[in-house]
């Protein structure tokens, strides 16, 4: 594993969840974040845009390049080049296509502009499914789920929390010339609303995976919920733009960590649905076929 834990540095949260799953489970996906965060590292570096873009291209090329290689190489000098390297072998050891790794990485790229400028749904999902569903997709290949219904809820928690994202940074993405959406209360909301339909929808899956890892995505999908909640108990600009970046401290996280004990028995007495958002993933495949991807 990485020296440098990136998961329990970066993403508390999902840590959080992660005490919950077995040790090789937890390595792996701390493996999948940090590839996650040195893409996002980049793109958020303040540095010129063309140095941005130079060096996510060399990223992009090594992991081209080490992807379709037989033998990797063991001991590459750049950090970044080793957490490729282990993000490479997390993904053929659990049998994630690289179509996957791309997407993720193309959304990201989406990201190197002077300015973005989001407003449609479709382009909004297009996004969330590129850098965060395509991480739920990878995720749930890491707890060895193959239902396809389980793999479609997958895509909708990852796009759920992107879109939780994208609700509670509104203000440090427009420093950052960044719109995913424009940058009002009322647009929050709408977001939000968005993003509980994912949520929802991601649930009754949860019973395909395998019985040793659904407690763990059921606190994350819990507590990342919880601060789409907060964001709208500001109830207006004003309030949201004092309160700074909105999160679930420890306290709240074991709340809902024991509440997360009924939604686990919830799950089994949920009847599994068929999918409710087909009509938005068709939306999404316009631009990427996700039944490929599945």
């Amino acid at each position: 594993m990485n020296k440098k834990n990136y998961l329990a540095i970066f993403a508390k949260s999902f840590n959080w969840a992660g005490f919950f799953l077995p040790k090789k489970i937890y390595e792996d996906s701390a493996k999948l974040y940090a590839f996650c965060r040195v893409l996002d590292d980049i793109a958020d570096e303040k540095t010129d845009l063309a140095t941005k873009i130079k060096r996510f291209d060399e990223m992009r090329n090594f992991l081209k390049k080490s992807y379709d290689s037989d033998n990797l190489e063991t001991h590459p000098s750049d950090e970044n080049e080793k957490i490729v390297n282990d993000l490479i072998i997390v993904a053929k050891n659990n049998n994630i296509k690289k179509i996957i790794l791309d997407d993720l990485v193309d959304g990201v790229a989406s990201d190197l502009r002077n300015r973005i400028h989001i407003r449609s749904v479709k382009d909004l999902l297009v996004y969330s499914y590129r850098v965060a569903g395509s991480v739920g997709l990878m995720m749930s290949k890491i707890l060895m789920v193959n239902d396809r219904r389980a793999l479609k809820g997958a895509i909708d928690l990852g796009i759920a929390m992107q879109l939780t994202n994208i609700a509670r940074d509104v203000i440090e993405d427009k420093k950052m010339n960044r719109e995913y959406i424009k940058p009002d209360f009322e647009n929050i909301q709408a977001t939000l609303k968005l993003a509980e339909m994912f949520y929802e929808s991601s649930f009754s899956s949860i019973q395909k995976i395998p019985f040793r890892y659904k407690f763990s995505i059921i606190v994350a999908r819990r507590i990342y919920r919880q601060i789409g909640r907060k964001i709208l108990q500001k109830g207006n600009m004003e309030n949201y733009e004092k309160s700074g970046k909105i999160y679930v401290n420890n306290f709240e996280k074991i709340y809902h960590t024991i509440i997360s004990i009924f939604d686990l028995i919830l799950v089994y007495l949920k009847e599994i649905e068929s999918h409710q958002r087909a009509k938005e993933h068709a939306i999404i495949s316009q631009e990427v076929d996700l039944d490929e991807r599945i």
